[in-house]
């Protein structure tokens, strides 16, 4: 426990200055939106009822979902943009979780500033009127003054729900205190998820509390208490920031990319460790999903991950014939790099297929040994896969080719996946044949005896921007061909265990 807490608090500076810098920038854009719009929807009740309908109709829309929308909208933009700008518009990352957490952030202060200025006597404005104050005198002098309060109690609720939803941001690939959270879920480091959870916590209720005497310095006309409290949430927010300026000042950081399971979270670390040896600085982007992984290597959004030769040959290609292995390598580095301009620096030297997995008793009593064996039982059965398997050309080509149909499907994050098939939640489950779950649980892969699935070797993709790197392809160099599946499996294994579990970056150098 020591020891996850000790990485937990060496990753903090990072994670709270990526946090904070995102939150305030959602809700310093929300106040510039939300204000004008809710001095406009005062002054017209016509304007009124679709500008709080809009910003509560945003409100209905789950936070990761909202973030993920604009991803292809950013895409699709920076597109049609990049010939005028010579530029492209990032669309992963800070951008996409700003503009959703903007949106997040509108309601709670449009709604407050409308029925603070509404809720003003309107004796008071008649009089303002009647010495002569025009429309912008009054709302300056008159109207912000009285509405004031009320308008920083719905600040202080658009700051808490942005500081929490701001956690969201991880899979689109903005860095949080989410961070914490999804790699812990995944890896069941329950310190890392309290500590996200703990820090996040207090870091919204610090804020509000501080944006709390603000409103009570407002309403009691204190100006000191006011100009005391803004201060000092400013000085934190500089606190807060100043790792993120310091590393910016220094050499750009090398960005590596991570899918949603143990396995990736360990060769990211891995590919760390042997950057920063040659010199370089890194950062991590965790939680990525598979296409957002490679479109942002694609795009220069990050620089280097690994991904598999199946789920490139498919998701990528989008082939769906079955070649050797040697073909299927040869015609993805040709392929991906005159698309994209991606390298395929190379293989690491171990496969983490896709295989339908079971109890090895259960296979036993139903004597199920195979894909074949399963179909004629698998209307009586339910299915757990991985989070987006059941959306990936595979399990499509899986349906096709033994007519597949099972009782029911559930999705599940990988670690939960495995702990549903022990459960008995679901008998049927899509394993990885690199992880050491698999022999330390006695459970059977199903032999797939029509090929319906490829290979999945495991790659290096270097982006664009880094092909013509030398001294970053020669730092990463080594690393190709020297992972055994039997040395991945014990490493996914140790993350994965209930007990002394490792820490990715523990597992990971094992592997070195």
């Amino acid at each position: 426990m020591n020891e996850q807490l000790a990485s937990a608090l060496a990753n903090l500076p990072d994670y709270l200055g990526q946090h904070v810098l995102l939150s305030a920038s959602a809700l310093l854009l929300a106040l510039c939106l939300s204000l004008p719009m809710a001095i406009a929807a005062a002054r017209s009740p016509a304007l009124r009822g679709p500008v709080i309908g809009f910003a509560g109709l945003v409100q209905t829309i789950p936070g990761l979902a909202l973030m993920a929308l604009f991803y292809p909208l950013l895409l699709a933009l920076s597109i049609m943009l990049e010939p005028a700008l010579g530029w492209k518009l990032p669309a992963l990352g800070f951008l996409p979780a700003l503009m959703a957490l903007t949106l997040y952030a509108l309601l709670p202060i449009l709604r407050n500033a409308v029925a603070g200025i509404e809720g003003i006597d309107p004796a008071v404005k008649q009089a303002a009127l009647a010495v002569g104050m025009t429309r912008s005198q009054m709302l300056w002098q008159v109207e912000a003054p009285l509405a004031a309060p009320v308008i920083m109690a719905g600040i202080r609720t658009a700051a808490v729900w942005t500081i929490g939803a701001a956690t969201l941001a991880t899979p689109v690939g903005q860095t949080s205190l989410g961070n914490y959270i999804f790699s812990g879920l995944q890896t069941e480091n329950w310190v890392s998820v309290l500590f996200g959870c703990a820090v996040s916590a207090a870091l919204a209720l610090g804020v509000d509390a501080l944006l709390g005497r603000v409103e009570a310095g407002i309403r009691q006309r204190r100006r000191a208490l006011v100009i005391a409290s803004l201060t000092i949430l400013c000085a934190g927010i500089a606190v807060a920031l100043a790792p993120l300026a310091m590393r910016g000042a220094s050499q750009q950081a090398i960005v590596i990319g991570a899918k949603n399971f143990s396995e990736q979270f360990i060769l990211a670390e891995l590919m760390a460790s042997r950057l920063e040896k040659a010199g370089f600085p890194t950062q991590q982007k965790q939680g990525l999903g598979s296409a957002i992984a490679f479109r942002a290597l694609a795009g220069n959004e990050i620089d280097v991950y690994v991904d598999y030769s199946g789920t490139l040959w498919t998701n990528v290609l989008q082939r769906s014939d079955m070649p050797s292995r040697e073909i299927m390598h040869r015609e993805l580095a040709a392929q991906l790099r005159e698309r994209f301009g991606v390298v395929v620096l190379g293989q690491l030297g171990f496969e983490n297929a896709y295989a339908l997995v079971m109890k090895q008793e259960r296979a036993t009593s139903t004597r199920i040994s195979s894909i074949d064996d399963l179909v004629p039982q698998a209307r009586s059965l339910t299915f757990g896969a991985d989070l987006e398997f059941l959306e990936r050309p595979e399990w499509k080509k899986l349906r096709e080719v033994y007519g597949l149909q099972f009782q029911s499907s559930r999705a599940f994050s990988p670690t939960f996946m495995y702990r549903a098939l022990a459960g008995g939640e679901a008998d049927v489950i899509t394993g990885f044949s690199s992880d050491g779950r698999i022999a330390a649980d006695n459970l059977r892969v199903l032999e797939d005896k029509k090929g319906a699935l490829p290979a999945y070797d495991a790659l290096i993709l270097v982006s664009p921007r880094r092909a013509g790197d030398v001294r970053f392809m020669e730092a990463l160099k080594p690393l190709i061909g020297s992972i055994k599946v039997e040395a991945m499996q014990a490493a996914n294994y140790a993350v994965d265990r209930d007990t002394d579990k490792m820490t990715p970056a523990q597992a990971a150098a094992h592997l070195r």
